[in-house]
């Protein structure tokens, strides 16, 4: 059986790993184009219907990850009943580019879309997807007046955003929303307190990044020692090369904080969800992790 951990007082328990659905819908990641490809989309559908059979009940999207809301409705509609849903509005889809839109009428029509998109009458979990001028669409107040009508038709249950540190603060007092999504991981721990005021005002807390892009990953040697970042390659000499234990040593880092209610992995394949899960129940050395999170803490 997998954890779960509230979300917030949303009264949702959730898959502390939880599934990014952004590389089953857009090209990203580390590595070379053909590595940053999406799949295709009859492995989407596969990739989907097995992060549910192993028991990961939480997927998150957005409009901004252009195939994603289509493949998940398209391949698991059907099990609506089994997963969390969260999806985001602001950042729009134009395949192969994306463009922001805050406007009232953009983000209502976003909305409406993902819900016929995601072939569902509800979304879990709507946030906003912040852009580079996130205070504006907070004083503006179009995104969340859409956002609110939604909910109030039943067209949304929950508010959320997906928050960089410039606007994180704001957000957690601003009483607007019931679940923050927040980068957060080994390489970069400056959320670490504003996760626990989070957590103590009740407001659930997914957490991007937690693996750094890959980075925190063996995915990190694929790319030459003179590349990587100069923590990383600490943290791979303090794990004597070894990357599946960084690996480790990061999801135990993300798994002490009790204001995290999931960490999202990101994947295009259901087998690297499946080794998280193994490494998350992988005992590490206390002080090794403790060494690893000074490491992470340090200033380059």
């Amino acid at each position: 059986m997998l954890e779960k951990r509230a979300l917030g007082n949303t009264g949702l328990q959730v898959t502390f790993i939880g599934f990014g659905a952004l590389e089953i819908g857009r090209d990203w990641g580390l590595g070379d184009a053909e590595q940053r490809r999406r799949p295709a989309e009859e492995e989407a559908g596969k990739t989907l219907n097995a992060v549910l059979d192993m028991g990961i009940n939480l997927i998150d999207t957005a409009r901004a990850y252009h195939e994603s809301e289509a493949r998940i409705g398209k391949y698991i509609a059907h099990r609506r009943a089994e997963y969390v849903l969260c999806s985001k509005c602001g950042e729009h889809s134009e395949d192969p580019r994306t463009y922001y839109d805050f406007s009232y009428r953009a983000v209502s029509e976003s909305i409406d879309l993902s819900l016929r998109l995601l072939r569902t009458d509800v979304i879990d979990v709507m946030q906003i997807h912040f852009g580079p001028d996130p205070h504006k669409v907070l004083d503006d107040g179009q995104t969340l007046q859409a956002m609110r009508e939604a909910q109030s038709a039943g067209k949304v249950r929950f508010l959320g955003a997906s928050t960089g540190m410039d606007v994180l603060e704001r957000c957690i007092e601003s009483g607007d929303f019931q679940v923050l999504q927040i980068g957060y991981s080994l390489l970069d721990q400056s959320a670490h307190d504003l996760i626990t005021r989070a957590h103590k005002k009740g407001i659930g807390v997914l957490i991007r990044s937690g693996l750094s892009a890959g980075w925190l990953t063996p995915r990190a040697l694929t790319v030459a020692p003179e590349q990587r970042p100069p923590k990383v390659q600490k943290l791979l000499d303090l794990c004597r090369g070894d990357a599946n234990l960084l690996h480790a040593l990061a999801l135990h880092f993300l798994h002490r904080h009790p204001g995290i209610s999931s960490v999202l992995i990101g994947t295009r394949w259901a087998e690297n969800l499946q080794r998280n899960i193994q490494l998350l129940h992988q005992p590490v050395d206390e002080n090794l992790l403790q060494e690893a999170i000074a490491i992470g803490q340090a200033r380059d």
